[in-house]
């Protein structure tokens, strides 16, 4: 068994012991907390390219911090809702490496990396997944899903060659802006990353992804919990990226519906299973797909 917190991944201990893991997924060789560049070195998720706030006080506060020109972030330590009519994430930014706040600055969190302890366990079906040893209230940060941050060739590249007993680890996230340009993020864990690549799915999931910036427009794929979760849950989160874990529109359900003869099933139990994982079959279609734009993606 491994348990993580934050001052405890970077000890070789919790490798060794992973190691000792007899899983199918050996192929892991790095434990890395934070996003790192691809092998195609196409992004850089360490480069600083956004300028620090100016705030000269302990912690930032809206309409004189220029991190917080889209409005608070958090309140205490807890993700600020979004207001559900919205439909729509608000953009998150937090103070970087080169703001002039403080470390204790309330817009500091996802960047702060674990706070809760969590354990890496044998699920009866699933194979590992990730739970956690204490209460974790609604709106905490738990953890990032981070790994290398992919272009889009290198990634569709990477799940052409993967077979259909391989797990696909690779998550890619669309956002869509106002001026109508789509931002994608492509991160694999297979080979570097951290303990969110234990993360499994649910159709009622108790944690959902939001991307957060801090030093770049790299995101960090943070995920929050959609609820309070009691010492002992697993955790999970909703692969297809339903926005807050809100009911999906009946054009997303046809997409979901297609294919089910390549998809792989579901073992969430939860009540409104879907019966399948959900994916997006373009990636894995033809290599011509690795070619020109991106298709449009949902799913890890």
């Amino acid at each position: 068994i491994c348990i993580f917190k934050n001052v405890l991944e970077k000890l070789d201990l919790q490798l060794k012991v992973y190691r000792k893991m007899k899983c199918s997924c050996s192929v892991w060789t790095s434990y890395s907390p934070d996003n790192v560049a691809g092998a195609d070195g196409d992004i850089d998720p360490t480069e600083i390219t956004f300028p620090g706030c100016s705030c000269l006080t302990s912690s930032c506060v809206v309409h004189l911090c220029s991190c917080l020109r889209h409005g608070e972030n958090y309140k205490g330590l807890c993700l600020k809702p979004t207001e559900q009519e919205e439909g729509y994430a608000r953009p998150v930014f937090e103070c970087n490496a080169l703001c002039q706040c403080g470390e204790s600055c309330q817009n500091r969190v996802v960047q702060r990396g674990l706070q809760f302890r969590l354990e890496v366990f044998k699920t009866e079906k699933k194979g590992w997944g990730l739970r956690t040893l204490e209460f974790i209230a609604k709106g905490r940060f738990v953890c990032e899903y981070a790994g290398e941050v992919l272009g889009f060739n290198e990634a569709c590249r990477r799940i052409q060659a993967q077979t259909s007993t391989d797990s696909n680890y690779i998550i890619a996230v669309r956002e869509h802006l106002h001026s109508g340009r789509i931002l994608e993020t492509f991160v694999d864990p297979t080979y570097i990353g951290n303990v969110g690549r234990f993360l499994n799915h649910s159709c009622e999931p108790n944690l959902f992804m939001v991307p957060v910036r801090v030093d770049s427009m790299v995101p960090k794929l943070a995920l929050f919990a959609a609820t309070d979760i009691s010492a002992g849950d697993e955790l999970s989160y909703d692969y297809s990226g339903r926005f807050h874990n809100l009911p999906i529109t009946n054009r997303e359900q046809k997409s979901l519906e297609e294919d089910n003869r390549l998809r792989k099933p579901c073992y969430c139990g939860s009540r409104t299973c879907a019966s399948f994982l959900p994916w997006d079959s373009s990636l894995f279609s033809t290599p011509d797909a690795c070619s020109g734009s991106s298709p449009e993606l949902f799913s890890p």
